[in-house]
C-alpha cells in the first residue's frame, strides 16, 4: 500500500467516525490521524482529505445521491458512502488525477466494504468523474 494510499485510508476512518458519531470531538480524530500517520507529509494530506470532506458534504451528498440513480444516501452503507465522499471530493477538489481518485476508492471499498461495494463505488464515482469532465 502506497504512503498516500495510507493516509486515505485514515481519512477513511475519521469520516466513517463523524459519519457514525457526529458529535465527535475533531481534536480526537486529528489526534487519530497523526498517531496512525506519523509523518508530516502523510497527516497533512488526510488532514486536507479530512477537512475537504467535511467542509463540503452537504454539496458532495447531493451530488452522490444524484448519480447514485435509485439510491438514496441513506440506503447506502456507512463504509461506502464514506468512500464515496471521499473520492468525489479528489475528483472535484483536488489535484488528484480522476482516475486515481476512482482507483483508490474502490480499493477502499473492497476493502472496508462488502463483496459488491467495489463495483457499486466504482459505478458511482465513474459516472460522477465523466459528468464533472463534460461540465
Amino acid at each position: 500500500m502506497s504512503r498516500r494510499s495510507r493516509a486515505r485510508e485514515v481519512a477513511l476512518q475519521v469520516l466513517f467516525q463523524d459519519d457514525l458519531n457526529p458529535r465527535n470531538n475533531p481534536a480526537v480524530a486529528d489526534d487519530l490521524v497523526r498517531r496512525r500517520l506519523r509523518r508530516p507529509e502523510l497527516v497533512e494530506f488526510a488532514r486536507i482529505l479530512v477537512a475537504g470532506v467535511r467542509g463540503n458534504r452537504e454539496a458532495l451528498d447531493e451530488l452522490i445521491a444524484q448519480t447514485a440513480q435509485n439510491w438514496t444516501l441513506g440506503r447506502i452503507a456507512p463504509t461506502d458512502r464514506n468512500v464515496l465522499r471521499l473520492g468525489a471530493y479528489e475528483i472535484l477538489h483536488s489535484d488528484t488525477p480522476d482516475r486515481v481518485a476512482v482507483d483508490e476508492a474502490v480499493n477502499l471499498a473492497k476493502r472496508y466494504g462488502t463483496a459488491q461495494s467495489g463495483k457499486f463505488v466504482n459505478g458511482i464515482l465513474d459516472r460522477l468523474m465523466h459528468a464533472n469532465q463534460d461540465q
